[in-house]
């Protein structure tokens, strides 16, 4: 065996499992991330107005939707290594692949199928770390999430940089899919699943069904997320053509708008789980909720570049921990197995997302970008009201 060969294979083994859940979330949103920075530019190179451009967007609601809906029973017989394993390398093809479409037509037709990658991988991933939550008594969902906030920041800031040295989306997406496969033989070469939970093995035999129909707690969580949800891909999706068509800056700047809102998100991700030892999920939402409204605003009135750099940093704090906490209050859930929990409000979430991307770039067509941002603040206030549903039971926070 090759020296650099050797030396992968003693990291692979010496990584602890909750560190490679860490690197799985990493890799997921560094793989799509650099898309979002460079959106302006394929807009611009397209032609289309922001609700062209929404319904090309969509694409990726639907082809998840499709996914989470059909492919509960394709990942169990799969196997959460293979699902990884294979399907990780291939997602940033695609994104690759859709800065090249000259219509939003074409754009949709190579982002549907990431859709149906990501949905099968926010499966996944969510419930490896649910399971390495319950398997060792660490709270790790949060810090699981912030890496894939700081995978979205770092794919988000090389975006931004490429933007500033002129290097084309096309190129630099395309050095984006080489450079995800090396990461993926470093971080999950040996990546092994976790364990089932105990209240799982109960379910074992029965076949997950296709469509995971939501329990009324299951629909006040999507209530609860839905905020967060639509004002994190408006920040992702819309953030860098807000700079462009409301302060006339460069691409540059229009990826450091994204980049700033997933830092932000990572930064508090990775803190999130010790403030809710501490002070309880429903505290801590309700203080992201106030925080998520008040950036909300700040984007929507901003008179310049910098304090709408703010508002979007405002905007990744406030929506960092709401679905996380969402996720594990849904897959504790024991009415359920956790796969049929996690998947049902998933599903629901996303059926709700689907109309969001065309909404927002027909609102902003219509009104202007600066209400893609508004409209969404009386899903906030909505969300603070029913936030208590986030009340679930603790688990000791001892994860290094």
């Amino acid at each position: 065996m090759s020296l650099p060969t050797s030396m992968l294979w003693r990291f692979g083994l010496s990584m602890p499992q909750h560190r490679r859940v860490f690197a799985s979330f990493f890799l997921y949103s560094f793989s799509m991330g650099g898309f979002f920075p460079r959106l302006a530019e394929i807009q611009r190179a397209m032609g289309v107005g922001e609700g062209a451009l929404g319904l090309a967007l969509i694409g990726v609601a639907a082809g998840t939707l499709i996914s989470l809906t059909f492919g509960a029973s394709v990942i169990e017989r799969m196997g959460h290594r293979r699902t990884l394993i294979g399907l990780l390398p291939v997602l940033p093809l695609f994104y690759a692949a859709a800065a090249h479409a000259p219509t939003p037509l074409l754009m949709f037709a190579c982002l549907f199928p990431a859709g149906l990658l990501v949905g099968a991988i926010e499966v996944v991933v969510n419930l490896e770390a649910d399971r390495v939550e319950h398997q060792t008594g660490r709270r790790i969902m949060n810090r699981s999430h912030a890496f894939w906030s700081i995978g979205f920041f770092s794919a988000s800031a090389i975006g931004a940089l490429m933007a500033y040295l002129g290097v084309s989306p096309q190129l630099h997406l395309a050095g984006v899919v080489l450079l995800c496969m090396a990461a993926m033989v470093l971080l999950l070469g040996r990546f092994e699943a976790a364990p089932l939970r105990e209240d799982d093995h109960g379910h074992a035999e029965a076949e997950p069904p296709r469509f995971a129909t939501p329990t009324a707690a299951i629909l006040v969580l999507v209530v609860v997320t839905l905020p967060a949800m639509v004002l994190e891909g408006a920040g992702f999706d819309w953030s860098a053509i807000y700079m462009r068509d409301v302060f006339g800056v460069s691409a540059f700047w229009g990826g450091v708008a994204v980049a700033t809102g997933a830092a932000a998100q990572a930064l508090m991700r990775y803190f999130a789980d010790g403030f809710v030892e501490r002070h309880s999920p429903v505290f801590v939402a309700r203080a992201l909720l106030s925080v998520l409204a008040l950036g909300d605003v700040l984007v929507f009135v901003s008179p310049s570049p910098w304090l709408s750099l703010l508002g979007f940093a405002m905007l990744g704090v406030g929506s960092s921990a709401i679905f996380p906490l969402a996720m594990s209050a849904a897959a504790q859930r024991t009415d359920r197995p956790s796969t049929v929990n996690v998947s049902s409000l998933a599903q629901t979430a996303f059926v709700s997302f689907l109309l969001a991307p065309p909404l927002l770039g027909y609102v902003a067509q219509i009104f202007g970008i600066r209400w893609s941002f508004g409209i969404a603040l009386p899903l906030v206030i909505a969300s603070l009201w029913l936030s208590r549903v986030l009340g679930a039971s603790r688990v000791a926070n001892r994860a290094s």
